[in-house]
């Protein structure tokens, strides 16, 4: 009687194990498939924040800025350089005493309404001739030029001018090609349709036919005696406004040009030009006087009231 209560008991013991086992080969795929699920949540989860966190620090991309004055050779500089590397510039500047024009208020008002007539004269000429112009005159307008001011007095420019015909061909081949690329594939539809009215194009005469190209490079940092770096503060407007003064004084000896800034191009003008890798190209002007059948577009400016505001 005893040997067969414990035989029932065994029997009845295997059968729980029996139907636990059973329950749980039946509710494992469900197991799996909870954790897969926490797991693929908590994979999401994570990259969405590492997605946030890059996006947020990646600068955006604006390719009609950014490509055009991007270098392949562009240091990034690390804070820890700054001390290594890097020193600032001298402490004590010596000041001297400063006297100025006093003009008369009619004299002011006479001059600046000269000033303006003349600049207003000011277009953006892709019809240039060969006609020879005085190299003197280049270099007084680009003395002019460097009369800008500058972060730190750093005066972060350089001014390249090409006249030999063989180099000035060799930049029409460079930037022609890039810019048919740009036409193509970069620009996008609404920029080349925006420059449709205007009837321009990859094609660039002027860069052959101008008796001196002038190529603008911005000095994205500097070198001390000693061989240290320089910090070149607010470079990139320091260049831009002698970009504006040196329009100004070809305007005021009767020469033309179109501002250029050809994408993707700085690189290759660089190493063309032997410039260092610290120098960026920022602009090029083709100089000379317009063609005796040179046209330009019918365009007006904005009247005064639609650019100032006084407060």
């Amino acid at each position: 009687m005893l040997h067969t209560q414990r035989k029932l008991l065994n029997l009845e013991g295997r059968l729980h194990i029996s139907v636990i086992m059973a329950l749980f080969s039946s509710l494992t795929p469900v197991f799996i498939a909870i954790i897969c699920i926490l797991i693929a949540v908590i994979l999401k989860k994570t990259n969405g924040e590492k997605e946030k966190y890059e996006t947020k620090s990646k600068p955006l991309s604006h390719p009609w800025v950014d490509e055009d004055l991007k270098d392949g050779t562009d240091h990034h500089l690390e804070e820890e350089e700054v001390d290594e590397e890097w020193q600032g510039l001298e402490e004590n500047v010596a000041h001297v005493p400063f006297s100025a024009e006093h003009y008369t208020e009619a004299e002011m008002i006479k001059r600046s309404k000269m000033f303006y007539e003349l600049l207003n004269k000011r277009r953006s000429v892709r019809f240039l001739s060969d006609e020879p112009v005085p190299r003197e005159v280049i270099d007084n307008v680009i003395k002019t030029a460097g009369t800008s001011p500058s972060g730190a007095h750093t005066e972060p420019w350089t001014f390249v001018v090409v006249q030999d015909p063989y180099l000035k061909h060799k930049i029409r081949e460079i930037v022609e090609e890039e810019e048919e690329i740009n036409y193509k594939k970069r620009m996008g539809d609404r920029w080349v349709n925006d420059l449709k009215r205007l009837r321009t194009n990859w094609i660039k005469e002027y860069l052959d036919t101008a008796p001196y190209l002038i190529l603008i490079f911005k000095q994205v940092y500097g070198w001390l005696p000693n061989g240290k770096k320089k910090t070149h503060y607010y470079n990139e407007i320091s260049v831009s406004i002698a970009c504006g003064i040196l329009l100004a004084a070809l305007q005021n000896v009767g020469l033309y040009t179109v501002t250029s800034t050809p994408l993707n191009c700085g690189p290759q003008l660089r190493v063309l030009l032997q410039r260092p890798a610290n120098e960026k190209l920022l602009l090029l002007l083709p100089v000379g006087y317009p063609k005796k059948d040179a046209t330009v577009p019918a365009l007006t400016r904005k009247p005064l009231e639609d650019i100032m505001i006084v407060m």
